[in-house]
């Protein structure tokens, strides 16, 4: 097998649609691509779709999973750039969700010519609290009781935790999605991702980034609040912030209808509904 194809088969890539400009799609910590299935269907008439699952998620190659590629995040965003550079992609503009968005910015920073722009759906530099100046959300000691639950009792932990992040009570059914997802991947990989996503910080890295982006917050998410989103705002060049009505941090699954609008306001394409 090629290179190219181990590639493709290593991270799951979907492509489909039809555009001359290309959406990545790219999902968030416990997830899979199929967590796009609600956005996607809205863009495929006007943009070439892909997506695929981080190594040790979803359907991707098991055995192709190294702890030491994956002790960080520069792990991740060698994947996305595996998978812009077998395609060949340029120009592309990446759709990130959670600790997504910050792979992103950091694979446009290390390859700008392949992106055109950044849409970054609840995203964080830095989960952790650092007074007097930045509020992630996080006391450190929570975090590490966190990751040490997972290690204790990782089944436990996804129910307890799927539905604090969904934050949607009166739908059930997206927490139950959430919980599965978490509970479908390798403890030990999952234990390993959030560390890497938990314990980063990529505030250092904001100003490098050069690209137009959108962010969109929830207007209650307990993973990345408010104050998180206006930090990102002030710091990232030639960006813009929209707060959206949709409550948790999933609101591609939990409210679709409005993470449509307002990336298709922010992509001027057509109405799509």
């Amino acid at each position: 097998m090629n290179v190219e194809m181990d590639i493709i088969r290593r991270s799951n890539v979907k492509v489909w649609g039809s555009g001359s400009r290309t959406l990545l799609f790219a999902h968030g910590f416990g997830c899979d691509q199929n967590m796009w299935r609600f956005v996607t269907p809205a863009f495929e008439n006007h943009f070439r779709i892909v997506t695929f699952d981080y190594v040790g998620c979803g359907k991707s190659d098991l055995t192709a999973y190294h702890p030491d590629r994956y002790a960080n995040l520069n792990g991740y965003v060698q994947d996305v750039l595996e998978i812009c550079r077998t395609l060949d992609l340029k120009n592309v503009i990446f759709v990130g969700h959670s600790v997504s968005s910050m792979i992103g910015l950091l694979a446009s920073i290390k390859e700008p010519d392949r992106f055109e722009r950044l849409i970054l759906i609840g995203p964080s530099p830095c989960y952790i609290n650092e007074p007097p100046d930045y509020v992630g959300g996080f006391e450190r000691k929570d975090i590490e009781e966190l990751l040490e639950t997972m290690e204790r009792n990782y089944i436990g932990w996804a129910n307890f935790l799927a539905p604090v992040v969904m934050n949607r009570p009166d739908s059930p059914h997206l927490a139950e999605e959430l919980t599965e997802s978490f509970c479908s991947t390798d403890p030990y990989i999952a234990g390993r991702f959030a560390r890497a996503t938990f314990l980063s910080d990529n505030r250092r890295d904001l100003p490098f980034s050069r690209k137009p982006t959108l962010v969109m917050q929830c207007s209650e998410d307990l993973i990345a609040p408010l104050t998180v989103g206006d930090y990102l705002h002030r710091n990232l060049p030639n960006s813009r912030l929209v707060v959206l009505r949709a409550t948790g941090h999933c609101p591609h699954l939990s409210a679709p209808d409005e993470t449509i609008q307002v990336m298709t306001e922010y992509l001027g394409t057509p109405s799509l509904n």
